[in-house]
């Protein structure tokens, strides 16, 4: 087929050898199955924030790391160039949390390459080769739904024991890739976690709960078709509840229960805690107004002697 513009420079550079097809089209991006010498893999192009459907970003980004003061200041006044750079972060987002979940041990595509907004990376597959398929292409048996269920809350815990809630976890978000087995038997199916840009950090996003818990939700909806007796299930406050208390680990085995506790809340506390909250945000937006407002103060011309 013919070569995307936006691909053009990565096939000059020798990254991509030719164009096969194009994979899919979502409201983030448009993922091309390409050739790497020997290698078939996919390159992810991100769209320009003017095409994206994706309208809630504001939530994502939220007390994500920028390079320095400058781009903080010029990213909060949405001058171009801070748009530019708040651009140039959403798009690299996604290869830091391959990477940082990779480590973790967590199932998600190997990145290779990431240049001029297009991601290089594994081309998940099934069992014949071919692109892997959607979970929500796929119909599972009340066994199969259950194993595919408990394997996923696993990935979601070290996702989060690593930091990291996707944010927009569900069944379109979730690859069923075929994994061989090392001494050469028939293989297993696994689920593999894509679809990263909008993954925030567990500790620094207010947030971060209210989107794990939606994840956990979605995965129940979605095998309790299959596995009513899922839909009881109460994965998510349970390990966020184990998470806010320092007590989630990879190894925790959690039950799927969860009891919310009906102790009486401190309203002063909370109170004292928001007016904090409004007066450091006060602060910070003075010490804004300060470095924008402030004049030059030019030194008076020196007078010549005479």
């Amino acid at each position: 087929m013919k070569t995307p513009a936006r691909l053009l420079s990565l096939v000059e550079e020798g990254l991509i050898d030719s164009v096969v097809r194009q994979l899919m089209s979502g409201k983030e991006a448009m993922v091309f199955v390409v050739r790497c010498g020997t290698e078939t893999r996919c390159a992810k192009i991100y769209k320009e924030a003017t095409n994206r459907s994706f309208r809630q970003a504001v939530d994502y980004t939220e007390n994500r790391k920028v390079k320095n003061s400058r781009t903080a200041r010029a990213i909060g006044r949405g001058s171009k160039f801070g748009r530019q750079e708040q651009e140039a972060a959403w798009q690299s987002a996604e290869v830091d949390a391959l990477y940082r979940l990779a480590a973790a041990g967590v199932r998600v595509p190997k990145p290779y390459n990431f240049c001029d907004g297009v991601l290089l990376m594994e081309l998940v597959t099934d069992a014949q080769g071919d692109a892997a398929p959607r979970l929500n292409d796929v119909a599972f048996t009340p066994e199969q739904a259950q194993q595919h269920h408990a394997t996923l809350i696993k990935e979601v815990v070290r996702m989060l024991c690593a930091g990291v809630v996707h944010g927009d976890l569900s069944e379109f978000n979730i690859l069923l890739a075929h994994t061989a087995l090392a001494d050469g038997g028939a293989g297993v199916d696994e689920p593999v976690i894509i679809d990263l840009p909008q993954a925030v950090d567990a500790a620094g996003n207010n947030h971060a709960q209210r989107m794990l818990l939606r994840d956990v939700v979605n995965l129940r909806d979605f095998f309790g078709q299959f596995a009513p007796e899922l839909l009881i299930t109460q994965f998510g406050p349970e390990m966020w509840n184990l998470y806010q208390a320092g007590l989630l680990s990879n190894e925790t085995v959690l039950t799927g229960q969860f009891e919310r506790s009906q102790a009486s809340v401190d309203m002063q506390a909370v109170l004292r805690e928001i007016d904090d909250a409004r007066a450091e945000e006060a602060a910070r937006r003075l010490r804004m107004g300060g470095q924008i407002q402030q004049p030059f103060q030019s030194r008076p011309a020196a007078t010549a002697d005479r």
